[in-house]
């Protein structure tokens, strides 16, 4: 028997070189330097990064944080990505149990008898174990490739998370800036509403013509329509987050909701806080975004580690094509109670035993083996590459989003004169007008102007949070 399994050791050991019982390794040419980009490489000193908070500590406005919890719980996305993370736990635990010989039981009974003689009884009770011996690596690399397959099934899940707080977050704070943008126009219209009627009392007493009154009135209605526009937005936008809270559509409560919106609520609908300063310009996010090495995308991000545990699955699907070359080892035995004559008087039973060994090798399916081979090794070199595309995705994400949030500040101080600027252009043209030392037009132009900067304004400071929620994301934030 000793002279018997030196040949088969020596074997195993042949094999483990030619790459069978090889675990994953990165491949050497998947490096993640320049991955965020020249310009962003110089902030990438250190390993800390925003990534590394909690979406509590990240997104600190309690109505916010509700949000997001009744979203990880309701989302049917996530809970989806849950149930897969069960049937990968399922294949991964029936690829252990392959390891253990497999047992059945087939116990028989009849009765016969031969030319109207007493019928006799006969009955057997046989057991019948096999076990496969893994000497080439068919059943290791069937775990492993199950073990990754789980593993990806979990990334797959906080993938699915990150991306909900993300998109909870960045439609929360879109309601915002529609509710802020709903208060500045509606506060336009009802100024505007009221030069309607200066316009025409001035019209009355010769100080103007008709032509300035119909263009007040024409920008007035243009200003109100807006309104309309908006509120179509926000009761799109508080579906889509119902939607993704699980929930059937319906009213987001907050405190920055307009009080003409609040009017036609319903009387079931949630209490909201008293109006005060815009949450989308109270929100306090860290001044500086620190990005980290990218070397952090490979722990972090959950798609990053999705590809290349898809890159570890098909590593191991290349060595189980590799196995099929190789014979098959299996040990089979019986053992069971029986009773072949019949009587139970004069035979009262035998016990049976048997033992077998098998050992299959294929000889006429090795063209078939080959071509299997090579779509393996194909399939393998196809998601290397998917991996490699998905860190450039991953670093140009992190890269737009850094610099998103840099543009959208610089802009802030800019804006802010902007507006002062065009405030004071109103007061002017308006006091102008009443001495008739200017038209209609020139007030009408300042306003129009300061209004768009105002809603632009807000549309910064949106796209400033928007930045941070999306570099967030890139960076692989939003775990527990």
């Amino acid at each position: 028997m000793k002279k018997q399994l030196i040949p088969i050791t020596l074997a195993a050991l042949l094999l483990s070189s030619c790459g069978i019982y090889n675990k994953y390794q990165r491949p050497e040419d998947i490096t993640t330097d320049g991955l965020y980009g020249q310009d962003v490489e110089a902030q990438a000193d250190d390993t800390a990064s925003i990534a590394s908070l909690s979406w509590r500590e990240l997104f600190k406005d309690p109505q916010l944080q509700s949000l997001i919890e009744h979203a990880l719980t309701g989302n049917t996305d996530l809970l989806s990505a849950q149930q897969r993370i069960k049937e990968a736990e399922a294949t991964l635990m029936a690829a252990r149990l392959s390891y253990l010989p497999s047992f059945m039981l087939t116990p028989q009974g009849g009765v016969s008898s031969f030319d109207k003689s007493k019928g006799t009884w006969t009955y057997s009770a046989i057991a019948t174990a096999s076990w496969e011996v893994d000497i080439f690596g068919s059943l290791t690399n069937a775990k492993r490739r199950s073990k990754a397959l789980y593993l990806q099934s979990l990334e797959y899940k906080q993938a699915v998370q990150t991306s909900l707080i993300a998109s909870v977050a960045n439609l929360y704070y879109t309601l915002l800036m529609l509710d802020e943008q709903y208060r500045i126009s509606d506060e336009t219209a009802i100024n505007w509403r009221e030069n309607v009627r200066i316009m025409r009392a001035m019209m009355a007493a010769g100080m103007t013509d008709e032509a300035g009154v119909s263009q007040s009135e024409a920008n007035c209605r243009a200003v109100e329509a807006s309104l309309l526009d908006m509120q179509q937005q926000i009761k799109e936008a508080e579906n889509s987050l119902s939607i993704l809270m699980g929930e059937v559509p319906g009213m987001i409560a907050r405190s920055s909701r307009p009080k003409s919106l609040q009017a036609t609520a319903s009387a079931d609908t949630p209490t909201l806080q008293a109006p005060g300063l815009n949450p989308l310009f109270a929100a306090s996010f860290p001044e500086e975004l620190s990005v980290g090495v990218p070397l952090q995308l490979l722990s972090l991000r959950p798609d990053v580690k999705q590809a290349e545990l898809s890159l570890a699955s098909a590593f191991y699907s290349t060595n189980a094509a590799r196995s099929a070359f190789y014979p098959n080892i299996t040990l089979s035995g019986t053992a069971g109670w029986t009773n072949s004559v019949g009587s139970t008087i004069i035979n009262p039973g035998k016990l049976l035993l048997s033992a077998a060994g098998s050992l299959v090798q294929p000889i006429f399916n090795r063209g078939q083996n080959i071509a299997q081979l090579k779509i393996a090794k194909a399939q393998q070199e196809e998601a290397k590459l998917a991996f490699q595309q998905t860190l450039l995705n991953a670093g140009s994400e992190v890269n737009n989003a850094l610099t998103q949030v840099q543009v959208a500040r610089g802009k802030r101080e800019l804006r802010s004169s902007q507006i002062a600027s065009l405030e004071n252009t109103v007061r002017s043209t308006k006091l102008l007008m009443k001495h008739g030392t200017t038209t209609y037009l020139e007030v009408l132009t300042a306003q129009q102007s300061l209004l768009s900067a105002q809603l632009t304004q807000v549309a910064d400071r949106f796209s400033e949070i928007q930045g941070i929620i999306n570099l967030y994301q890139a960076l692989g934030g939003g775990r527990e």
